[in-house]
């Protein structure tokens, strides 16, 4: 089943925000603003996923596919109406994502649909970064290329693995040669591409995750997320790991199939700029994950969508049926919000920051109004000299300059492997 969602405040109908967002939008003008679509519909429910989708048995009365296009573009036209009584100052959308679930499991044109209404409502930032992710299953030419023509400028392939044991294993229903089909369609329609890989299920080999990676940079996509498989409670698999009728998760084996990662990659000509996310180059980097982790803004449509506004994060009731509901009867879909305290500030900020290759701005993160306030401690010099020492952080990057007066703090490949105790270590 989906993971529960957080409690949080209750958001009013109206989904005014609190006066101290309002007070902070102006500050906020010069950051990207991002759209998020939720599709939560799946043909199958895979045994390690806990996202928020639905299977056309999971749904019942009150909501369907047919009628979902509609619904979002309800709950975009709130939005619009919601930012402009706030005084929200006027951004053009930068990046556009559309995940799941499985959104391909819509008709092209439906995706089409509700891009146009995003577009009307908020307009594109120049060079707008649009993305669709995507079952290879569920894709063909004709509607790669409408969705080219509709303004997507991404496809993002759930390929996952190219082992069918390891496939069968995830309850991954889709066939591994279709994921170069689909992959050819996106290249003929002029649209960039990345795969999406998970390591470390049940069973899988050394091996079979080299032959995973093999096979993906035979394809030349322009980006590559390889994420490590993350068993959450509730879930089918753990179940049949309680069961033991699956073995449990490996960290070392993990650990090793990461390494194995960042060596095939970089010899491949992917530079990682994320802790999980490697690019052909800047350009091809995805721009809309790096607005969740650069702190900047997005509003997040669809049941269970979180949005983060100026410090303030919301997120919608679960369900399709009851979010259908509250958007046609022209009040918030909103399930909860909260804005973060400052020791909560203060850690997601060491947390995100370290995960990117661009790191931590030691002087920067010194400056944050949180520091002393409750919200932690300054970084010393000898801080960053014990991280250097134990080759967690990289040498180069923590010496001072004229741009980084207290240098930066860029994570090593082990630092990488340990970034979450890096992370604890600096917030203590």
């Amino acid at each position: 089943m989906p993971s529960a969602l957080p409690l949080g405040d209750p958001v009013p109908t109206d989904g005014s925000f609190p006066s101290e967002v309002r007070a902070a939008l102006p500050s906020r003008a010069h950051r990207p603003f991002g759209l998020y679509v939720h599709i939560p519909f799946c043909a199958v429910r895979c045994g390690y996923c806990d996202f928020n989708t639905y299977t056309a048995a999971d749904l019942g009365p009150g909501a369907s596919r047919q009628s979902y296009p509609e619904t979002v573009v309800g709950e975009l036209e709130f939005a619009r109406r919601t930012l402009d009584t706030a005084d929200a100052p006027q951004r053009p959308l930068s990046t556009v994502f559309f995940g799941g679930g499985t959104p391909t499991l819509l008709p092209a044109e439906d995706l089409s649909l509700i891009l146009r209404a995003a577009q009307e409502l908020f307009g594109f930032a120049p060079e707008a970064e649009v993305t669709t992710e995507a079952n290879p299953d569920t894709v063909t030419a004709e509607s790669v290329q409408v969705l080219a023509e509709a303004g997507f400028t991404r496809l993002s392939l759930g390929m996952q693995s190219a082992v069918p044991h390891v496939l069968k294993t995830l309850d991954r229903t889709h066939d591994p040669q279709n994921v170069p089909t689909a992959h050819a369609a996106a290249r003929a329609a002029g649209l960039e591409t990345s795969l999406d890989l998970i390591y470390g299920a049940p069973g899988e080999s050394l091996e079979d995750w080299s032959r995973s990676l093999e096979t993906a940079v035979a394809l030349q996509p322009d980006h590559i997320s390889a994420y490590s498989l993350i068993v959450e409670d509730g879930t089918a698999m753990a179940a049949q790991i309680r069961r033991g009728e699956l073995a449990d998760i490996d960290p070392d084996d993990q650990a090793d199939k990461y390494l194995l990662t960042d060596r095939l990659l970089s010899a491949a000509g992917y530079q990682w700029y994320e802790v999980s996310n490697f690019s052909q180059g800047v350009q091809t980097r995805s721009r809309h994950n790096l607005n969740y982790w650069q702190d900047s803004d997005w509003w997040g449509a669809g049941p269970g969508a979180h949005s983060h506004l100026a410090g303030m994060r919301w997120w919608n009731v679960k369900h399709p049926a009851p979010y259908a509901q509250r958007v046609q009867q022209g009040v918030s879909p909103g399930h909860g919000r909260e804005i973060l305290d400052a020791e909560a500030t203060v850690l997601e900020y060491l947390m995100l920051r370290l995960r990117i290759a661009e790191g931590l701005d030691v002087a920067e993160f010194n400056a944050l109004p949180q520091i002393g306030q409750g919200g932690g401690t300054p970084i010393q010099d000898r801080h960053v000299r014990q991280l250097v020492d134990e080759e967690l952080a990289d040498a180069a990057a923590a010496r001072p300059s004229e741009k980084f007066p207290q240098g930066r703090i860029v994570l090593t490949l082990n630092g990488r492997l340990l970034a979450d105790a890096v992370t604890r270590r600096l917030a203590a």
